[in-house]
């Protein structure tokens, strides 16, 4: 109850335009503090908000990403880390989720490239059950599926789809010859790629990660908490949660996609328009209300 008269206090005290302007801030790729000297706008401020609206826009999603008609999904794996690199976290905190290395899970579907979900955690086989789990439940027919090669998919995928889906590894190759001038986070070369059906008759032809894979690298470049060699990692993975949910909810909702000339939602069927950011921060007073 103290938490949801805060959010209301806050949505009192900071006007609806300056809400926007902060989100506006952070779904371009923008740090905490680059968003404080372009707003004005306290950090404690900017913390709070994005934590409020990372959990509406996180509702609001679970909520409305459902029954979806999605035909071939691609999945994929993203790597960052939170508190500290994973050979610098303290002895009395290694093992603890939240400090070291933390990986998002990602799903795109390849016609509408709307993302029906996400799952932030490490790289074992609990979080691949949790994040099959998860999208088994949002889609509403059979699907052809295609991951990389990382094995813990295998159970994963059997465990939540049964025998009803269309499944297929594409496990890509990499040569080890370092490049002249290369630097240490550039990755090795590809030098093929071998399709290898699962479960099911899936169609080779739509075989293919290079979908999420691309929707990845956007996500790296438009948050500020995946760009290497900075300091602008995150600190908390609570607060990395927050900023990935309010990034979906921008990807999905917000952004026309130059190749669709629509939104992902809007492809998917599960929007009419184009969100302003305006009726994101929206979200926040009616998740409020909604638990009042």
């Amino acid at each position: 109850m103290l938490e949801r008269s805060g959010i209301i206090s806050l949505m009192n005290n900071l006007p609806i335009e300056r809400q926007t302007a902060v989100i506006s801030a952070l779904v371009e790729g923008n740090s905490i503090r680059s968003t404080v000297r372009m707003t004005g706008v306290a950090k404690d401020t900017v913390i709070k908000l994005l934590a409020n609206i990372g959990r509406a826009c996180a509702d609001y999603q679970s909520n409305a990403l459902r029954n979806l008609s999605c035909k071939r999904i691609q999945c994929d794996e993203i790597w960052s880390f939170c508190y500290a690199k994973e050979k610098n976290v303290p002895e009395e905190l290694r093992g603890k989720f939240g400090y070291g290395d933390v990986w998002t899970w990602t799903a795109l579907c390849a016609d509408t490239k709307i993302v029906p979900c996400w799952l932030v955690g490490g790289r074992s086989a609990y979080y691949a059950q949790r994040f099959m789990f998860d999208l088994a439940s949002r889609l509403a027919s059979r699907v052809q599926l295609t991951t990389d090669g990382h094995r813990v998919y295998l159970d994963a995928v059997e465990n939540a789809f049964g025998s009803e889906i269309d499944y297929a590894m594409l496990v890509k190759m990499y040569g080890n010859e370092a490049r002249e001038n290369e630097t240490r986070y550039s990755p090795a070369q590809c030098i093929g790629a071998m399709a290898t059906p699962i479960i099911g008759n899936p169609d080779r032809n739509h075989i293919s990660t290079s979908y999420v894979e691309r929707q990845n690298l956007s996500m790296r470049m438009h948050l500020r908490r995946f760009t290497r060699l900075t300091n602008g990692f995150s600190k908390k993975v609570e607060n990395h949660e927050h900023a990935l949910a309010l990034y979906f909810m921008f990807y999905n909702f917000c952004r026309i996609h130059q190749t669709l000339r629509v939104t992902p939602a809007m492809a998917a069927g599960i929007s009419d328009h184009v969100w302003e950011l305006r009726e994101v921060v929206e979200l926040i007073r009616k998740d409020a209300a909604k638990a009042a």
